[in-house]
């Protein structure tokens, strides 16, 4: 039966989910998880909500971007954006750390709150 979803095999024997399969990044030549990035993201103290898409530079070579939604009163900035990518970069490893950082009031969801990529794929 196949459902799309990605799981891992870590070396005890524990199965992991990674996510779904059409969510899933390739940079930098490597399978990246939105959903492990993301977890990462919301590690961090001012964020309250973060979504991962893939985007596609001028060259045809595909990277992440961390859309986020900012708790209380913090307000995004290019400092801010480089905090969040130190913060990123400290837990995961270098290929998986957003390239772009974008602030957002709001996430686009469904009316059961799932987060609609697709809309952040075109912003």
């Amino acid at each position: 039966m196949a459902t799309g979803d990605k799981f891992f095999c870590d070396s005890e024997g524990y199965y992991h989910y990674c996510g779904r399969a059409d969510d899933m990044l390739k940079v930098a030549g490597m399978w990246v998880s939105p959903m492990e990035v993301e977890n990462a993201l919301l590690g961090h103290p001012y964020i309250a909500e973060a979504a991962v898409v893939g985007a596609t530079d001028e060259r045809g070579l595909s990277y992440s971007v961390a859309h986020v939604v900012l708790r209380g009163n913090a307000q995004g900035s290019e400092k801010l954006a480089a905090e969040i990518c130190e913060h990123v970069k400290a837990r995961l490893v270098s290929y998986k750390v957003p390239r772009e950082v974008r602030f957002c009031a709001e996430l686009p969801k469904t009316v059961t709150g799932k987060i609609q990529r697709f809309k952040l794929r075109g912003a």
